[in-house]
């Protein structure tokens, strides 16, 4: 049974199935807080299914292990290594996706990165298709694809061959992607990131890329994201060929995800970026002109502003406050507070940074300031 609701705008009827309704956000993102044990454990809370975990450990240094469900249980790749996708010994890394979280094996050998004994650790979670995929047939390469229209966001595993510029592989989202992320699983290999703000934006976004891995600056490939669009992005590079590689695809979704950028002003009382929600996960690349890292807080470690506990995406440290890299969050927004120092870069006068954020279920935490004033004036 279909139900039909209309409702009048005061210029006329309209359907409201057609109508896209937001994403509630704590059903397709969550970040989750727990301690490892060194033996075997649930982790639980997440409200979901996931079937993207990026796990770092906050207490001491340690790699960013990142598993899906497409690759499968077991596996893990690495967000500040090259490193091919590891496949860990029988009982250890990611064992199983849960109804509501997902479970972690034996780490006393030192090998996991996901449940050392006494260790913090968080664990950013993302809900795509429950771990069903598809065949997608839309580019010159068929790929394999589980995808969350919903949310915007899908995962895309595929072989790469020797056609380089022209190879196109689909993504399922059925929208222009705002972002990718491309690794290699077969090989050693960057982590390389797309993102719709890069070279200014527009078509001159194409062919432009960072790299997860490290700190380096803006960069161009000729056979790299040369092709972005509703259906297919091209996803080939010249390090060997042919190679597997997998893909996670994240299109702008209204009051749950945003990926923007802004330009820094180098003043504690910096940009304001109007993200139209509340943000529970923000991720921001230091300058892209210059060599800086992959500054990420959250709500979750960091419950009040300014949230200054951040974690790197390209680098081993453990958690670690910045008071001149703060970022306050509010409930159509974020504004960012002091200049930073080293990785810790976010708003250097004129340089420019791209963000990444998703949604948080809504707080009462304060309005953007300026966004609403009253005045009186005489005619």
């Amino acid at each position: 049974t279909t139900n039909l609701v209309e409702f009048y705008d005061g210029a006329a009827w309209r359907d409201l199935q057609s109508e896209e309704i937001p994403p509630i956000p704590s059903e397709h993102f969550n970040t989750v807080i727990y301690t490892g044990n060194g033996s075997t454990q649930s982790i639980t809370g997440v409200g979901f299914k996931p079937d993207f975990v990026w796990v770092k450990v906050t207490s001491t240094t340690g790699s960013g292990p990142i598993a899906d469900s497409t690759r499968g249980t077991g596996k893990a790749m690495y967000s500040n290594l090259t490193d091919a996708d590891y496949t860990f010994p029988a009982g250890q890394g990611v064992t199983s996706f849960d109804a509501d979280g997902f479970s972690v094996g034996d780490d006393s050998s030192g090998n996991g990165g996901y449940n050392g004994s006494g260790k913090t650790y968080v664990a950013w979670c993302w809900k795509a298709n429950g771990g069903t995929t598809s065949s997608n047939t839309d580019g010159t390469q068929t790929s394999t694809v589980q995808v969350n229209t919903k949310a915007g966001f899908s995962i895309v595993q595929y072989t790469a061959s020797a056609a380089g510029a022209s190879e196109t592989v689909g993504h399922g989202l059925g929208t222009t992607p705002a972002v990718i992320i491309l690794k290699r699983t077969d090989a050693t290999e960057d982590w390389y990131v797309w993102h719709e703000d890069l070279g200014g934006g527009g078509s001159s976004a194409l062919n432009e890329f960072l790299k997860l891995n490290d700190t380096s600056t803006e960069s161009t490939a000729t056979n790299l994201f040369n092709t972005v669009n509703s259906t297919v992005f091209n996803p080939s590079y010249t390090n060997g060929v042919p190679n597997t590689n997998i893909a996670y695809c994240f299109a702008e979704k209204a009051g749950y995800s945003s990926f923007g950028s802004y330009t820094g002003n180098a003043s504690d009382s910096g940009p304001i970026i109007n993200t139209g929600f509340e943000p529970a996960w923000l991720m921001i690349k230091g300058r892209t002109s210059a060599v800086d890292g992959w500054f990420i807080v959250d709500n979750k470690r960091d419950t009040s502003n300014p949230r200054g506990i951040r974690l790197f995406a390209n680098s081993n440290v453990g958690e670690a406050s910045e008071s001149g890299a703060q970022v306050d969050f509010f409930t159509n927004g974020f504004q960012i507070r002091g200049t930073g120092a080293g990785q810790g870069q976010v708003n250097s006068s004129g340089a420019n940074y791209v963000y990444f954020a998703f949604a948080a279920t809504a707080s009462s935490a304060p309005a953007l300031p300026d966004s609403f004033a009253n005045k009186l004036y005489n005619g």
